[in-house]
């Protein structure tokens, strides 16, 4: 009872600030019809109001210079209501500043701290394993999720996904699945804390690869690969996580690995992956305890995400930002 009582108090806490759709910027291109045409069905979908939608013109490469990028995104700020904490980028390209991706970029600025030189550590996140959530306020950063517009139904399916997720509580299943891939598998080490930290709210999964049985009911998935062999194996709920420690994951087209889109396109609400080469410092992607321990106090999937990442310069996020499974309503009621 008391374990209850305690992680309540931190819930209340946590929600003291929060992201909803009132403090969501929604930014799309003025150069291609379905990027409009997504934000404004998102803006519909998820009550955000008029005035937080803002066109930009936008190259349609896959990479913007940090030159170019400066003017418009001191644009979008400019234009943005001033109550406006976090940002959804609904287009496909560009995905990337420079070496950096543009999710942080629009979040922090472009600075060569961020990315450069790619292996080395990078600048860190102050939102990090932080409460609450009022980050333009705060630490003067506008955190961001794209929304990938290219394929306009599996951009229609992603926010329904994230719709449908809310308030749910879905039990599920967290999969953590150790590689022969030694360089990938760093983030094995911490697999032993994530089953301390969401028991008895989710039940966890260890696998190993090679992964040849059906994965069913998975709320997250994390795994180390340059390849997903058993993909199309895996069953996901709506407001599920799904990313693999890999070089170039957040290369949304044209890459030699599996691609964030992939997750997407098999029923996950978001996925992380790096654009430049990051090496494997497992700081430079999602930590599952820390995403999964903020998901469950209510928070929605950016602010889980994004608080799970000590250094996402290099690191694309992507998905349905306002998907919110859990309550506290639900954590706190659930039984020890």
């Amino acid at each position: 009872m008391c374990a209850i009582l305690a992680l309540a108090a931190s819930v209340r806490s946590a929600h003291a600030a929060e992201l909803s759709a009132a403090r969501l910027g929604v930014l799309y291109s003025l150069d291609d019809p379905a990027s409009a045409e997504v934000a404004t069905l998102y803006a519909a979908r998820r009550r955000v109001p008029s005035q937080n939608l803002v066109g930009l013109h936008l190259p349609r490469t896959d990479t913007i210079s940090p030159a170019d990028f400066a003017p418009t995104r001191a644009r979008a700020l400019e234009a943005l209501p001033s109550n406006v904490e976090s940002l959804l980028l609904a287009w496909s390209k560009p995905y990337a500043v420079g070496c950096m991706s543009v999710t942080t970029a629009f979040a922090a600025g472009y600075r060569a701290a961020f990315c450069e030189p790619g292996c080395a550590r990078t600048a860190p996140n102050p939102l990090f394993d932080s409460e609450g959530w009022l980050p333009a306020d705060t630490v003067g950063w506008w955190p961001a999720m794209l929304l990938p517009t290219d394929d306009r139904e599996l951009a229609r399916a992603l926010i329904e996904r994230g719709i449908a997720a809310d308030g749910s509580s879905p039990p599920g299943t967290v999969y953590l699945v150790r590689t022969t891939d030694a360089t990938r598998n760093v983030r094995a080490a911490g697999y032993g804390d994530v089953e301390l930290a969401v028991h008895p709210w989710l039940h966890v999964v260890e696998l190993a690869t090679p992964v040849t049985q059906e994965v069913p009911d998975a709320i997250a998935y994390f795994t180390g690969a340059a390849r997903v062999a058993e993909l199309s194996r895996i069953h996901f709920r709506a407001g599920a996580v799904a990313d693999h420690l890999t070089s170039t994951g957040g290369i949304l087209h044209g890459g030699d690995q599996t691609s964030v889109l992939a997750w997407l396109a098999q029923g996950a609400t978001a996925s992380y992956g790096t654009v430049s080469e990051p090496c494997n410092d497992i700081g430079k992607f999602p930590r599952p305890r820390v995403f999964l321990e903020h998901y469950l106090r209510g928070e929605t999937l950016l602010e889980a995400y994004w608080k799970s990442v000590a250094m996402p310069g290099q690191g694309l996020f992507v998905g349905e930002p306002l998907a919110s499974p859990y309550t506290a309503r639900h954590v706190t009621g659930l039984k020890q």
